[in-house]
């Protein structure tokens, strides 16, 4: 039984973050997609402190689907590095983690 994790990214707009979602669920490679509140962002790049607006997403997703998320992301993001962290869960309802684990099994 595939681990449930919980992965956090931030993307610029919500209409990035709104086809980013879509394409996880579409292809299964996330159960859902939470799109959060815009967010101010501050953080170090290229040695500069920098602040951007941005918008987060928490996903829904099984380690054994992750490879195929992360994929995704990379390649749908405009950030030349994407914030992707991946956050095991411990515990939760047995039948929403179920149903998370059902979510993102392939078709096949």
């Amino acid at each position: 039984m595939s681990e449930v994790l919980l992965v956090a990214t931030n993307l610029p707009d919500a209409d990035s973050a709104d086809r980013l979602a879509r394409q996880l669920i579409e292809s299964r490679a996330a159960a859902c997609v939470n799109r959060l509140t815009p967010c101010l962002s501050t953080y170090r790049w290229q040695g500069e402190i920098e602040t951007a607006h941005e918008v987060p997403l928490l996903i829904k997703t099984t380690r054994d689907a992750y490879p195929q998320l992360e994929a995704a992301i990379r390649e749908a993001h405009p950030y030349q590095l994407p914030e992707i962290i991946a956050i095991p869960v411990s515990a939760g309802l047995p039948a929403y983690l179920d149903w998370v684990r059902q979510e993102t099994q392939s078709e096949e």
